[in-house]
């Protein structure tokens, strides 16, 4: 829009013309100076163009600028009301983790199924799985012990093998932020830093049930149905410390040994009186 030369009429310094202007700001030429003012906020407050057709131009971009301001105005808003509720989110984040009692039984053991064993180790998260019965019956498991303390174990058996044969392949601590009760889809995220994987030799060498036992049926082995189960704290503290003495590189080694000592800070464990491994396994 090409205002100069145009004619106008301040309430204060009385007819001008235009002699300068670009996006921001407009130069008048009064009777005795020049003067310069906001464009074009000036236009609705100070200042009247005479001629009609550049005056209803004008209008129409003031029009636009305002729903322009407005929208700006509607997403700042938006955002601040995002960042409180994030802000808020986090305060009760804060609040749970500081409040957390830890469970002594808040580790999980998941039995990977073919598909499972193949992807975990791209996707680093696994499924609970799904209620059998009852009113929720279709609906996600609910891993509500599992807390920033809690390690899943990944494990799995060849379907003509015995149980007692099940294998570990892998273990990762749960994602830095993840609470379990919060946990609507049945999925478990792993740590941004702490994951093992176990090669298939090193997971020949780590038999689950060297450290799981059911201490209401100590002298079986069965893991009939659902995919995952809680276990002890300890159990998984023994399995981490083995799983340090098998790595050889020394890179996972270190990673190991690293993910063992954050392990135990959460779990309050000391390394020096952890007991040796008593799975069923061990009491045949």
């Amino acid at each position: 829009m090409n205002l100069i030369d145009k004619k106008v009429t301040h309430k204060l310094f009385g007819k001008g013309s235009v002699v300068k202007h670009n996006d921001s700001f407009i130069e008048i030429h009064f009777a005795t100076e020049n003067k310069k003012f906001v464009f074009p906020d000036a236009f609705g407050k100070h200042l009247k163009l005479h001629d009609t057709s550049a005056a209803n131009s004008l209008e129409k971009v003031i029009q636009e600028q305002e729903i322009e301001r407005k929208k700006e105005e509607q997403e700042k808003e938006e955002e601040k009301n995002l960042q409180r509720k994030e802000q808020q989110r986090r305060l009760e984040h804060e609040k749970l983790m500081k409040n957390h009692k830890l469970h002594p039984e808040s580790q999980t053991v998941v039995w990977c199924d073919e598909e499972e064993q193949s992807s975990f180790m791209t996707e680093w998260k696994v499924y609970t799985g799904v209620i059998k019965s009852g009113n929720n019956k279709g609906e996600p498991k609910i891993p509500t012990r599992v807390h920033q303390n809690s390690a899943c174990l990944l494990t799995a058996r060849d379907s003509s093998m015995p149980e007692e044969d099940r294998r570990i392949l892998g273990v990762y601590m749960v994602n830095e932020d993840f609470i379990g009760k919060f946990c609507e889809d049945g999925f478990i995220p792993a740590h941004s830093e702490y994951r093992l994987q176990l090669t298939e030799q090193e997971s020949d060498r780590m038999p689950f049930w060297k450290y799981y036992v059911n201490e209401k049926s100590p002298e079986k082995m069965t893991w009939n149905t659902g995919k995952f189960r809680y276990f002890d704290n300890v159990w998984m503290a023994q399995i981490l410390l083995d799983i340090v003495s098998l790595k050889t590189d020394t890179q996972e080694r270190e990673l190991a040994k690293e993910f063992f000592e954050h392990y135990c800070k959460m779990n309050q464990i000391r390394e020096e009186e952890l007991p040796k491994p008593n799975g069923a396994l061990m009491r045949m």
